[in-house]
C-alpha cells in the first residue's frame, strides 16, 4: 500500500486487516530519513531500536488479535529538547552531545504506553532561543517545500521531517511560535495546547510561564488523537454551535506589499468560512503583537533561572548558561541571546511588571470573548512568508497564544504563488485561537474546515534533487 500521507486511521485499519506491518512502515520512513535527510537535515538521532519495536507490535497484533493501544506502532518524531532515555536529549547544542538523563519525559512515558514508538529525534533552534531551526548539532534545517528558505521554528526538524513523510506524527515544543510557526511552514496542524494540559516535566526549559509541547501533523484528527494520549488530564469537551462565532483580528494582519501572498490565502480562508455557516466578526481591537513580545513576554527573563536549574538538576554536562558560553560549545547565533537573557532575572521589577500586563492581557482577551460571543479568533500565523535561510522570522502572531496561555490550532491556510524554487509555491499558515480549556471546540472547528476544505500537500521531492548527494550523518 501507498505509505505516503499515511493517517493514524487507514494505518490502524490496514494493520487490522493485514494489509500493512509496523515493522514495514518503520522500514518505510527509515528509508526515506537516509535518502532524503541529507537535503533537509531535520533528524538527529535515530531510535536505535525502532525496528525491534517494530517487531514487537507485530508480534502483540498477531498474538492477541488486538491493538495494544490508541497510537499503537505508530512512529513518532520528537524534538530533541524532550528526554527520552533510549537516546540523548542535546537541545541541539554541542554543549549536551550525546548527553542523556537516562529517563523519558512524562508524554513520552504516555506516548510509549499508547503504543507509540519514538522513532527519531529532531533538530530545533538550539535550546529553543530562536525560530530559523538552527542548531551546533545539525545546522540549519530546510525547509522541504522550498530549500532556499527555513522551517520555521524552533521545532522546525519536527516540522520538516513530517511534511517530508519520515513519521507518521511529531511533538514540538511552544515558548513563543515554536509550534505553529513550523506547522505553518510545512503545511501542517500544530496544536499548542493550554498552559498545563501537558506536563513539562523531562523538557528542557525556556520560560515555565511559557512553555508546553503539543501535537504536529498532517490532519487535525492524528494531532487529536496525540493531544488525548500526553494530556494530564481529559480534554474539556466543550460543545460548538452549529454556526460557530469567529473574531476576525484585524491587528494581526500586515498591510505592506510582503503581506500581499498571506492576505492572498487568509482571504479565501474567511470566504471558506463563511461557506461554513460560520459567523465572521471583524475585531478593530488594536492587540499590537509587537508589543506583546517585546512588552509582556517573560522568556527571556525566565530562561537564565529555568534553564540552569534544570541543567543542575539533571548534572548536565555545562550545568548553566555560563559554562555554555565559556565552552563555546554551542551555535554563534544564539550567543546575543544567551548572553542578553544571562543579564536578567525573575526577581527584577521589570519581571513582575510583564506577569501583571500578561494578566490584564488574558482579561482583556476574556472580555473580548464574552463580550462578542466568540468561539475563537482567526488570524494567520505569519504575516508573511516564512524567512529565507539566513535571515531572522518577523511579523509572527504566535505570541497571543504563549503569552496568555490559551490554546490555539495552526492550520494549512493554503500556498504562495508557485517560483521555481517552491514548485507548488511556499505554505502559509493560520491560527484558531480560544479561551483556556477550549481545545476540543477548537479541533472540530478545525476538524470540519479540513474535512470541507483540504489543504494538505506533500512536497516535490523531485526539488531536492540539485541538492544531491549529502550525508545525512546517522
Amino acid at each position: 500500500m501507498d505509505m505516503l500521507e499515511l493517517n493514524i486511521a487507514a494505518y490502524h485499519q490496514s494493520l487490522l486487516e493485514q494489509q500493512i506491518t509496523t515493522e514495514s512502515l518503520v522500514a518505510f520512513y527509515l528509508d526515506r530519513i537516509r535518502r532524503f535527510d541529507g537535503v533537509l537535515s531535520s533528524i538527529i538521532c535515530i531510535n536505535p531500536t525502532a525496528m525491534e519495536l517494530a517487531r514487537k507490535c507485530d508480534e502483540s497484533l498477531r498474538t492477541t488479535g488486538k491493538l495494544s493501544g490508541s497510537l499503537h506502532g505508530v512512529p513518532v518524531l520528537v524534538k530533541d529538547n524532550i528526554e527520552t532515555a533510549d537516546m540523548p536529549t542535546t537541545a541541539g547544542s554541542l554543549s549536551l552531545q550525546g548527553f542523556s538523563t537516562g529517563k523519558d519525559a512524562d508524554l513520552v512515558r504516555r506516548l510509549k504506553a499508547a503504543g507509540a514508538i519514538i522513532l527519531a529525534k529532531t533538530n530545533l533552534h538550539e535550546f529553543a532561543i530562536w525560530g530559523e531551526t538552527i542548531s551546533s548539532i545539525k545546522g540549519q534545517t530546510y525547509n522541504p517545500y522550498d530549500l532556499t528558505r527555513t522551517p520555521g521554528g524552533s521545532s522546525g526538524g519536527t516540522g520538516a521531517a513530517l511534511a517530508a513523510n519520515f513519521g507518521l506524527v511529531g511533538i514540538g515544543t511552544d515558548t513563543i511560535n515554536s509550534i505553529r510557526s513550523p506547522s505553518s511552514a510545512n503545511n501542517l496542524v500544530g496544536i499548542r495546547p493550554t498552559v498545563g494540559l501537558v506536563s513539562n516535566d523531562g523538557i528542557v526549559p525556556y520560560s515555565l510561564t511559557q512553555d508546553t509541547a503539543g501535537p504536529m501533523a498532517r490532519s487535525v484528527a492524528d494531532a487529536a488523537a496525540v493531544l488525548k494520549v500526553i494530556a494530564v488530564r481529559d480534554l474539556l469537551d466543550a460543545s460548538t454551535s452549529n454556526h460557530p462565532r469567529i473574531g476576525l483580528l484585524k491587528s494581526f494582519f500586515g498591510s505592506e506589499p510582503v503581506n500581499k501572498e498571506v492576505n492572498r490565502a487568509m482571504a479565501h480562508v474567511i470566504e471558506e468560512m463563511g461557506d461554513m455557516g460560520i459567523d465572521i466578526v471583524e475585531i478593530e481591537d488594536q492587540i499590537q503583537i509587537s508589543d506583546l513580545v517585546s512588552n509582556i513576554s517573560v522568556h527571556l527573563y525566565e530562561l537564565k533561572a529555568h534553564l540552569n536549574s534544570y541543567l543542575e538538576a539533571v548534572h548536565a554536562p555545562h550545568p548553566s548558561i555560563d559554562a555554555i558560553l565559556e565552552s563555546g560549545l554551542h551555535h554563534p547565533g544564539i550567543k546575543d541571546n544567551l548572553v542578553y537573557a544571562n543579564q536578567l532575572d525573575i526577581t527584577a521589577p521589570e519581571y513582575r511588571e510583564r506577569l501583571n500586563k500578561r494578566a490584564i492581557l488574558q482579561k482583556q482577551i476574556e472580555l473580548l470573548f464574552t463580550s462578542r460571543q466568540l468561539d475563537a479568533l482567526i488570524f494567520p500565523h505569519q504575516q508573511r512568508l516564512v524567512c529565507r535561510v539566513g535571515e531572522s522570522q518577523v511579523q509572527r502572531n504566535g505570541a497571543l497564544s504563549a503569552i496568555t496561555g490559551y490554546p490555539s490550532v495552526c492550520l494549512p491556510a493554503g500556498f504562495s504563488a508557485p517560483t521555481p524554487q517552491a514548485p507548488i509555491g511556499v505554505p502559509i499558515g493560520f491560527e484558531l485561537f480560544g479561551l483556556p480549556g477550549s481545545e476540543c471546540r477548537l479541533i472540530e472547528i478545525s476538524r470540519q474546515y479540513e474535512q470541507q476544505f483540504p489543504k494538505r500537500q506533500p512536497p516535490v521531492e523531485d526539488s531536492w534533487l540539485g541538492f544531491f548527494p549529502k550525508s545525512a550523518n546517522l
